[in-house]
């Protein structure tokens, strides 16, 4: 990005796992365990069958979440509780990101499938709570998940957000695709986890980077 486009944008999007901290922090494994394991548990299946249920409702509904909700009427408020408590120790303060994100002109929102506390407390741990302005979550888009276009059009309209002036930043390409189309700016954040690629092609991100922290730096040193 160039001065210019910096200091022309008012928002910037950012998810959260493996985003905002590095995919080698390895917290959403945590989260993949417990998310099996309550599968297993409310259908009564054996966790190599709970498995294979999770990752097909991801594929088929987004997320595991609604492809239980959609399939078996599950109350999503025990399980998000359940899987989102967990370890994150693993998560250190980036003062980097922190610095880059004190220079970084324009709002700053975060756009998850996971639940607003458990983003906080993320936020928290790498020391940038502070720089955002909001959390839209799973349950403020009433489970729909990324990348359902509805529900960019809802985060659009609830932050105010000129599309034609934001930037979203995500680490699953496929998710930055609505937002690229409503007129964002897009950085895919990319990692070593296969799921994230698919669709990259027809995303077609505008940037590119594999440590988020040295991307923003980089920006705000333009």
């Amino acid at each position: 990005m160039t001065p210019q486009d910096v200091r022309d944008v008012d928002h910037w999007v950012f998810d959260l796992d493996n985003t905002l901290y590095p995919a080698s922090a390895n917290l959403f494994d945590q989260i993949d365990k417990k998310m099996c394991a309550y599968i297993a548990d409310y259908l009564g299946l054996s966790h190599a069958e709970a498995y294979k249920v999770q990752k097909s409702y991801f594929r088929e509904h987004g997320t595991s979440l609604r492809g239980m909700m959609e399939n078996h009427h599950m109350d999503p408020g025990p399980y998000l509780d359940y899987v989102h408590e967990i370890d994150l120790s693993v998560i250190e303060t980036d003062r980097r990101m922190n610095e880059a994100l004190d220079r970084l002109p324009g709002r700053k929102v975060v756009f998850t499938n996971a639940a607003t506390n458990y983003a906080l407390n993320v936020l928290e741990r790498l020391g940038i709570a502070h720089h955002f302005d909001g959390v839209f979550d799973i349950v403020d888009a009433d489970y729909v998940p990324k990348p359902e276009p509805s529900v960019y059009d809802t985060v659009v309209e609830r932050f105010g957000i000129d599309p034609t002036s934001a930037v979203m930043v995500e680490d699953i390409a496929r998710n930055l695709r609505p937002a690229a189309d409503l007129g964002m700016r897009t950085v895919w954040v990319m990692t070593d986890r296969p799921w994230a690629h698919a669709e990259a092609e027809t995303a077609n991100p505008d940037f590119r980077t594999t440590d988020l922290s040295a991307w923003l730096a980089e920006v705000v040193d333009l």
